[in-house]
């Protein structure tokens, strides 16, 4: 196997997460006593959260460069961004690393053009919902996404960050998301984008009234697929 580096820790529980999607296909596709070939980088996102304006993007994206040069120099052969939101600066740690560096909203996209999905409901932080660095990768696998409502922007922008990033998840978060899911739904998409590394927390991703196409998973598919591929 190749060895892929993380840039992590945008929140732990993610990066959690991706660690363990990762290494439990790689039992099911190389061998049960496999473990995948990692590197991780664990940042401090307490220093990156809050950020209101283009300087906080700006150093954003010079601590990420940073983290994929350390990476790359340590031995990985491509890396992962382990935050949906951070894909902002995407261009410019790509650029820095100078390995692949595999787009979260390109893996999603990709599935969902393969599951023949015209119509979706994307779901995630504020600036994922609603900037067009994210959106307009998606629609342009052929993807129509439904325009968000800033009321309910707000309202799972707060969720994500006060409660999930912290690790902790609530019935009264899962229920807010069952209710939206059903308002996408009325409104015409026909599936939902998590767009946020940690909404499987609160949303069951294989049982909704709408398919889930989960960012996370779909990183980790792809980032698996890199890991065993001999091209």
């Amino acid at each position: 196997m190749r060895k892929l580096g993380m840039i992590g820790g945008m929140s732990w529980a993610s990066t959690r997460d991706y660690y363990e999607l990762i290494n439990r296909a790689v039992q099911r596709k190389v061998a049960p006593e496999a473990s995948a070939p990692l590197l991780i980088e664990s940042l401090d996102f307490s220093a990156l959260r809050a950020i209101e304006d283009d300087s906080g993007w700006d150093h954003a994206a010079d601590v990420l460069s940073e983290s994929a040069r350390r990476l790359v120099d340590a031995g990985a052969g491509a890396l992962v961004i382990c935050a949906n939101s951070m894909h902002k600066v995407y261009d410019r740690v790509a650029d820095a690393a100078g390995v692949p560096v595999l787009h979260i909203a390109d893996c999603v996209g990709r599935e969902m053009q393969a599951a023949g999905i015209k119509s979706a409901a994307l779901v995630g932080t504020r600036n994922v919902m609603t900037e067009s660095f994210y959106r307009r990768r998606l629609v342009s696998y052929g993807v129509d996404l439904v325009p968000p409502d800033m009321e309910q922007v707000e309202v799972i922008d707060r969720i994500i960050y006060d409660e999930l990033m912290r690790g902790k998840a609530t019935r009264e978060a899962e229920r807010t998301m069952k209710t939206w899911i059903t308002l996408k739904e009325r409104a015409g998409a026909e599936a939902i984008v998590l767009a946020c590394t940690e909404l499987s927390m609160i949303v069951d991703v294989d049982a909704n009234v709408l398919p889930i196409f989960d960012s996370t998973r779909a990183h980790c598919r792809a980032a698996v697929e890199w890991l065993i591929s001999d091209q």
